[in-house]
């Protein structure tokens, strides 16, 4: 039984905690979805869009993070100046009409570019939803409740594959994009009569471009705040690049396609068990403490995974396979919610904005990690690893750092 801190009173009354959980998980899991139920898809897709490279599929991926890149840095300070609810929905049209040029696509030019809109449109929900969150908790309390969020929201990743494959066996691929369109047409109501708007009028910002470069400068200059953002950048990239590798790895390395959707929830499982330990562990020992543990233990996983591998011609057995990333997933399910929570921390004055440049910062990272790593794709697991490897080294330098600054909040 979930044990969770209670909303505070706005205006209006607001959700239990329980409601709220499940309502934003929903709002978040639109972002997971959208990438990991069309994952079963990428070679029919591929097919019949004419695409000549099969690596040029994991674009179908990465474009929409790229997306998400523009409309965080769009709707941060959108949330700012016309409320969390009101950025939410309009996230949320023009999302739909991202989904709607994805499913008429015939080329994957056209596919791209439905991708890129709903990665923008995807942003309302995601940035607006996250200072929501911001407006109602802080501190370690934040951390937990986003764990809990988190916890749920993953269910999505584990099974959107299963309901991407169970409608490719009655359906062809653009009927993949209807299940985006009926989870839009469940919260965009949900949300609209039940959650009561967290940004009172009088404390609004209005959009402003001088404000927003002043405010934007504080915050890009903030060592403390971009230590953790780059961070994060580096963990989501390490994700994105199984992500847009997994279907092929699976399927080069092991000759796994209809059990796919099976192995990916498992390993998706691990990362949402830890973000749920997490949501228990964080009060007590902390978000950093936390965090380094986490990643020491990702090294230590992906180090291991590529002693096996380079001992097998880069193919390991499939049980060392599994066993280790799950192993590096559970690092991941406890670096995401502390690493986001701990970028925030200082950012309660500006938290739309904060969470826009947050969030589009590291999805820049992200996209770049994901598409320069993934070329080198040689039907191994070395790069994948190598990527996690690195990731994690880096991404631990700079959470050392920023436990040494000094810097305040903003």
């Amino acid at each position: 039984m979930l044990s969770l801190p209670s909303v505070p009173c706005m205006s209006k009354p607001a959700l239990r905690t329980p409601e709220f959980v499940i309502l934003f998980s929903l709002v978040t899991s639109i972002t997971a979805l959208t990438i990991d139920a069309i994952l079963p898809a990428l070679r029919q897709i591929g097919e019949a869009l004419a695409v000549a490279d099969p690596r040029d599929t994991q674009l179908i991926v990465s474009f929409f993070i790229l997306g998400m890149v523009f409309g965080d840095l769009i709707f941060g300070p959108l949330s700012d100046a016309i409320g969390r609810k009101n950025a939410i929905q309009t996230g949320l049209l023009i999302f739909v009409a991202g989904t709607i040029v994805s499913m008429a696509a015939t080329s994957l030019e056209q596919m791209l570019l439905g991708r890129v809109i709903q990665g923008i449109g995807v942003s309302g929900p995601k940035i607006a939803s996250r200072a929501l969150i911001r407006d109602l908790y802080e501190g370690r309390a934040m951390a937990r409740i986003m764990s809990f969020i988190f916890m749920v929201f993953i269910l999505t990743p584990m099974l959107a594959p299963a309901l991407g494959q169970a409608v490719l066996l009655i359906a062809d691929w653009p009927a993949i994009f209807l299940l985006f369109l009926l989870l839009a047409a469940i919260v965009a109501p949900w949300l609209g009569l039940r959650q009561p708007e967290t940004l009172a009028p009088e404390r609004r910002i209005r959009v402003s471009v001088s404000a927003l470069l002043n405010n934007g400068a504080l915050i890009v200059r903030h060592a403390k705040v971009m230590a953790y953002t780059l961070a994060a950048g580096l963990m989501f990239g390490a994700l994105l690049l199984y992500l847009s590798t997994a279907q092929a790895l699976f399927f080069d390395l092991y000759r796994i396609a209809d059990l796919f959707p099976l192995y990916f929830a498992v390993l998706a499982s691990g990362v949402g068990l830890s973000s749920y330990a997490n949501g228990r562990l964080v009060m007590r020992y902390g978000m950093h403490r936390l965090s380094v543990i986490a990643l020491l233990g990702m090294i230590g996983f992906g180090g291991a995974l590529l002693g096996v591998a380079l001992l097998n011609g880069g193919v390991p057995s499939f049980i060392a396979f599994m066993a280790l990333c799950f192993g590096m997933f559970s690092c991941i399910g406890i670096l995401f919610s502390n690493l986001n929570a701990m970028a925030m921390e200082n950012l309660g004055r500006v938290a739309g904005l904060g969470a826009s440049l947050v969030s589009s910062i590291s999805s820049l990272v992200a996209v770049i990690v994901a598409v320069a790593v993934g070329r080198f794709y040689d039907q191994t697991v070395v790069p994948l690893t190598a990527g996690f490897i690195l990731a994690g080294l880096l991404s631990l330098a700079l959470v050392l750092g920023a436990r040494h600054s000094t810097a305040g909040d903003i």
